[in-house]
């Protein structure tokens, strides 16, 4: 377990940048650590597709406007053909990954998952990036097995990858008040680190606007950077700010700005001096937003994002095409480039074939 001393002088000093530098400060701070870690003018981006199996959970999130209570007549759980077919057209995209998550249902048992990862990989091969920290902790405690066996047994089956969903804010009390049925941070980031471990990438990710403080986001970043010291394993980082419209406990909340967005981006480039790429967030923010983010801190375009429920479901989201992201990327004085879960890029020839 670690901890975070918020009165050491790192800590003041991070904080300090986040909450009192000039907007365009922070800003310059944070494009030169990202031309540091990428010197050529490349922004990447990736094709795939958030296959959502299951929307019944028992985690009662209060922020999340997606899921349905078991038994709920809109809970539903894909057939392995339902997800084959969504595979598919990814795939005629010139897709090479999914991105798989779910609710914690307590219907499905766990042979159902490694069914599901041996499915995909001989019927529709592709790179499997799934099930979040906050699900590989449901199915420890669902299915009585150690985390490090969970992991195993799906890494055999045919997980390639870990997404960083359910990251929201890495601090205790936090989650006890906006998700107290879900992993907390220790059990959350011990995950990660078991995955990094057994060989596994993983991504991270931070959702903020829920009503912590500045402080609380900064102790997030350096969670997540003392991690990365001892494993090496986080491929990139991202973060966006609560929907909050649309979610059941969460609305009264009062939504971000893009300026809190930019600065929160940068002061995580700043912090996160050990992991190598940070994502746009377009997503949530739109292209103009994600455009800027491109030079607070940003090497990354995220996703073409064909499918995607969960901010949906709280009532926003933006949508684009390959075409406009990598015309909003060269609008910014960059080179679009393709490419995998593992940041290798993917060769001109092979993009322009899909």
């Amino acid at each position: 377990m670690d901890t975070v001393d918020r009165s050491s002088g790192e800590f003041r000093d991070a904080l300090a940048l986040y909450e009192r530098a000039s907007l365009l400060e922070l800003g310059d701070l944070a494009d030169r650590a990202r031309w540091a870690h990428h010197p050529e003018p490349v922004v990447t981006y990736i094709i795939d597709r958030n296959i959502n199996y299951t929307n019944v959970c028992v985690a009662d999130c209060g922020f999340c406007a997606f899921y349905r209570r078991p038994k709920h007549g809109e809970g539903y759980v894909l057939s392995f053909e339902q997800i084959g077919a969504k595979i598919d057209e990814c795939k005629a995209l010139g897709g090479v990954q999914i991105l798989i998550q779910g609710g914690h249902n307590p219907y499905i048992p766990f042979e159902w998952y490694l069914d599901l990862l041996r499915y995909i990989k001989q019927h529709h091969p592709i790179h499997i990036h799934g099930f979040s920290p906050s699900e590989v902790v449901f199915f420890s405690e669902r299915f009585r097995l150690p985390v490090s066996d969970v992991i195993r047994e799906l890494r055999g089956a045919g997980l390639d990858s870990i997404p960083g969903g359910g990251g929201e804010i890495l601090v205790d009390a936090v989650r006890q008040r906006v998700a107290p049925k879900k992993a907390q941070t220790d059990e959350w980031l011990g995950v990660q680190e078991e995955a990094h471990r057994q060989g596994l990438r993983t991504s991270v990710s931070m959702m903020y606007g829920m009503g912590e403080s500045n402080a609380d986001r900064i102790e997030h970043l350096f969670r997540v950077r003392e991690v990365q010291r001892r494993t090496g394993g986080f491929t990139a980082f991202i973060c966006w700010p609560l929907q909050p419209e649309g979610t059941p406990e969460l609305s009264h909340v009062k939504k971000t700005d893009a300026v809190t967005y930019l600065r929160t981006l940068a002061v995580a480039r700043v912090v996160l001096d050990n992991i190598p790429s940070l994502q746009s967030s377009w997503v949530t923010m739109g292209h103009k937003v994600g455009q800027v983010a491109l030079r607070f801190g940003a090497n990354d375009y995220g996703s073409l994002m064909m499918e995607e429920n969960v901010v949906s479901a709280a009532g926003t989201t933006h949508r684009s095409t390959i075409a406009e992201m990598e015309r909003v990327i060269r609008d910014a004085g960059f080179e679009p480039r393709r490419r995998r879960q593992d940041y290798s890029m993917v060769e001109p020839a092979a993009a322009a074939l899909a």
